[in-house]
């Protein structure tokens, strides 16, 4: 299968935009990768090991979290998981009250 790197994790991963991994399941792609980019493992995993909640994985065009088996479920060479991180952003607290006329 095809892991699509976002920009902002490219850094962590030698600069790829994409990953190749034979795994058979979401969670093993996700091993898979971090066990080649240890750097990545802190932007996708908690220290506990558990997925961060934040950001979004999408197998194919299907988001993960609604899939019955979620990161268990099964790949095949053809699919394609992209990684899709959380980009927060905005004016700040006095510039919006400036921006509204508040």
């Amino acid at each position: 299968m095809t892991i699509l790197i976002p920009t902002p994790l490219r850094p962590f991963a030698a600069g790829q935009d994409a990953v190749e991994s034979d795994a058979a399941t979401i969670a093993g792609a996700l091993e898979h990768l971090t066990g080649a980019y240890p750097d990545l493992r802190k932007h996708l995993f908690t220290g506990d090991g558990r997925l961060r909640s934040v950001g979004k994985r999408y197998l194919n065009v299907e988001d993960v979290r609604y899939r019955p088996a979620k990161e268990g479920t099964p790949v095949t060479a053809n699919d394609t998981l992209s990684i899709i991180p959380s980009i927060a952003g905005g004016l700040p607290r006095g510039q919006m009250r400036l921006r509204h006329g508040l």
